[in-house]
């Protein structure tokens, strides 16, 4: 199917992570639908990353930025826009669950804040006017703790809470734009910050093992690939009437019954 996305001007925040990361993933399937990456990181990767593209022959760029800092975020779109003019899709995608929790200080609540949830803001809020020429979209990477909760994590769960309240205030305030705004949210999907977790805890192996088991659909872990595949769909005009969604890629995870769980 052609998603119609060659030689969009995609804005993604978060795309310099390890290869096999979910940014790393979405910006190669850019790359692979002909896309134009403009990746906001503050990860040096990113140039690694946009030179690899264009030796595919697509075009890319790399602005570092550190997403906490409003006036790097402003100068990164801002140099964007100028090289090419127009932007036609942003993808947020930064998100570390930081366990900042609880027992954190008043700074590290609002770093975390800013880094998971202020940062969408001030990408969208910079991009906007040529979001507008473009009749372009949003796209928001969220993540099921929005939702559920996790514990000992108050900054992120806040933040990617607020990161959905976003979503349907933008579907709603830009409607008269149309432009789309939409939120894909993630449980368990394997990434090298996972596996990271994963070694971090005594019982490692058999936690991954007691995780697995509790997805419903084949009881295994959702790829990068499987979100990614959804995220262009979701962004080309292929998904033309679809705003104001949380369209939740888990293998059932977070909604289905308890009962598929039960051995």
């Amino acid at each position: 199917m052609d998603l119609g996305l060659k030689d969009k001007i995609v804005v993604i925040t978060g795309a310099a992570g390890k290869e096999g990361s979910i940014g790393h993933t979405l910006l190669q399937s850019l790359a692979d639908e002909g896309a134009i990456p403009a990746v906001i990181d503050r990860n040096d990767r990113g140039y690694g990353y946009v030179d690899k593209i264009k030796q595919q022959g697509i075009d890319a760029i790399f602005c570092k930025t550190d997403v906490t800092k409003p006036e790097q975020i402003q100068n990164a779109v801002d140099t964007i826009a100028a090289k090419y003019g127009r932007i036609d899709v942003v993808i947020n995608n930064v998100g570390v669950n930081d366990g900042v929790g609880l027992d954190a200080s008043y700074a590290e609540f609002m770093d975390s804040l800013k880094l998971n949830m202020v940062s969408y803001f001030l990408v969208v809020k910079h991009a906007l006017p040529w979001l507008k020429k473009a009749k372009g979209n949003i796209l928001n990477i969220g993540s099921k703790v929005a939702l559920t909760g996790q514990g000992r994590t108050s900054g992120y769960a806040a933040a990617k809470g607020g990161v959905l309240g976003l979503t349907r205030e933008w579907a709603v305030d830009l409607i008269k734009e149309g432009i789309r705004s939409n939120a894909i949210i993630i449980a368990e999907s394997w990434t090298p910050s996972y596996d990271t977790w994963i070694k971090t805890l005594p019982d490692g192996a058999e936690k991954l093992k007691s995780i697995v088991k509790k997805i419903p659909l084949e009881n295994r872990m959702t790829t990068t690939q499987e979100i990614a595949d959804v995220c262009m769909f979701t962004i080309s005009q292929r998904s033309s009437h679809t705003t104001g969604q949380f369209i939740t890629v888990d293998g059932g995870y977070v909604h289905l019954d308890r009962s598929l769980l039960t051995e």
